[in-house]
Parts: C-alpha cells; structure tokens; sequence
C-alpha cells in the first residue's frame, strides 16, 4: 500500500498548492516553499483532498462522533471529509458556524448538526490557533467535547516561542492535532524526488533554523 502522506504532497505539488521558490511567511520568514490550500478549488481536487483527509483522521486512532468547520475554510473541508468517510462506510455528522450570528430563520451562529459528543475540529493549517481556540469555546458552549484537530499540513515551525502553534494548540487544548502531512514528510518525498534534488537542502536548512521536533 502507498504512504497516502507522500501522495498527498505529490498531489499538492500537482495542484500548485505546494510551491518551491522563495515566499516571505507571515512571520518574516522567506520560506523556501508555499502551501496554499485555497488552491484546492475545483471538484476533483477538494474530492480527493477530502479523501486524504479521511485517510488521515482513520488512520490517527482520533475518537470523536462529530465534524466541526471554522469559517470559512473549515466549511467545506467539514462537508468534503464527512463525505469522504461516509464513502468509507462511516457515516458523521457536520456543523460549522458563520462569522455573523442570523437573527432570523433558525437564527444564531451554528448550521448544520447539533454539537454534541466528541467533536473533531478540521481546517486546512493552524498558523495563530485563533480559528481552533473559537471552535473550541463554541464546541464547550453547545455542550459538547473538542475531540482534536485534523489538518492538510503542519509546517513543524517554531511560532513565538520554542514551540510550533501545532505543539501550542496541543499543549494548551489538551488536543491531538492530526496532519495529513508535516515538514518530516516533504523532506522525505524531497529526498526520494531528484528533480526536485534542489529544493532538498533550502529546506533541510529552513528546517535547521526555524524547525521543532515531531
């Protein structure tokens, strides 16, 4: 069976969602590569994105009865991951919540599913932990339990401090956070790709500078 962290960077790659080159993060950082999950945006690539997805939140041993996806990016990969692990033969539940609260219709800030149980929040990264620190209050709120949270990428890059905001999030939610891939996985398909033999040490090297442990 193929390692579906390394076909899910080939297929990032392939989508132009994960990029090579110099980029300038949010941080400061020139980053010697791009991950931008918003170029998943046609049919095929958020259907097999959600499969990646499923493959992951199966394979990580995460128990939880329930989706819950930040607005707005956590909406459809809510919707596409519970689709895809029903296509698995397991069948969940999805909530998301909008940014303004309705005052008519069924009113409020939550659609889809009532919170209840364990809930796995999912998102495409966690750079501040700003959107996982909301859905876990809304998740509390509604009565229900954060059960962790599912990722497209974790960079395993210090944040402020010695930590990344993966390790933040864990440590400060009690949570287990779930990537479909880490930093570790794109050295490894850079190390087995020689066309890619380029990129290989800028990354080895941004890894040694701003990098954490697994």
């Amino acid at each position: 069976m193929s390692d579906f962290r390394q076909d899910f960077i080939r297929f990032a790659l392939s989508k132009q969602v994960l990029r090579f080159g110099a980029f300038v993060t949010k941080a400061g950082r020139t980053s010697p590569y791009f991950f931008n999950a918003g170029l998943f945006n046609d049919g095929d690539s958020v259907l097999q994105l959600s499969r990646f997805y499923a493959k992951s939140i199966s394979s990580s041993g995460v128990a939880f009865d329930m989706i819950f996806g930040p607005a707005y990016k956590g909406i459809i990969l809510a919707a596409a991951a519970s689709m895809a692990l029903a296509e698995q033969g397991r069948n969940v539940p999805f909530a998301y919540n909008r940014k303004e609260a309705k005052d008519h219709g069924e009113g409020g800030s939550l659609v889809g599913a009532p919170l209840k149980g364990k809930v796995l929040i999912i998102d495409d990264v966690i750079s501040a932990g700003t959107s996982v620190r909301e859905s876990v209050q809304l998740i509390r709120a509604a009565g229900a339990e954060p059960a962790g949270v599912a990722i497209a990428l974790d960079r395993m890059e210090r944040g402020t401090g010695e930590l990344s905001a993966v390790q933040e999030v864990a440590r400060d939610f009690k949570l287990p956070v779930v990537a479909i891939a880490n930093l570790q996985d794109l050295l490894g398909f850079l190390e087995g790709s020689p066309e890619l033999a380029d990129n290989l040490e800028a990354v080895r090297a941004y890894r040694a500078q701003y990098g954490v442990g697994a």
